[in-house]
């Protein structure tokens, strides 16, 4: 084994191991179908009682699922750089330096929350603090 890091073998760098990982999927998926047969469930709904309609079920919930999530999208969906720019509402415009503006805003903010809290420390107690 070698010093250097990059020489480290994960569990999923081997190709043999993913295809066990399947293999192990597959062969659960497999025992559930063959116990669906066999263990009696207490069904309220006539329907459940149709072979495999659980997966069915599961599988068509998924699909709508996703064709909602991208109907969603086309509403949702923002600019790619729509954080990139702030509208400036004051002057009607994006304002290309809104970040640096809030920066030194707050900037000042806190110097000067800073000064006061430091004199209201020192009236505290008489002590002289530097907080």
């Amino acid at each position: 084994m070698g010093t250097n890091n990059n020489d480290k073998q994960y569990l999923f760098d081997n190709p043999k191991n993913t295809k066990r990982v399947l293999h192990l999927l597959y062969a659960c998926c497999a025992l559930l179908v063959v116990l669906d047969f066999v263990i009696h469930r207490h069904v309220y709904h006539s329907w459940e009682n149709l072979p495999a309609f659980y997966p069915i079920y599961g599988f068509v919930g998924c699909v709508v699922l996703v064709v909602i999530a991208r109907w969603m999208r086309t509403f949702l969906m923002r600019s790619e750089d729509y954080y990139d720019k702030q509208y400036d509402k004051s002057y009607g415009k994006y304002d290309e330096n809104h970040d640096e503006n809030i920066l030194e805003n707050a900037a000042d903010e806190n110097t000067h929350k800073g000064a006061n809290n430091q004199a209201e420390n020192k009236k505290i107690g008489d002590h002289n603090v530097d907080a």
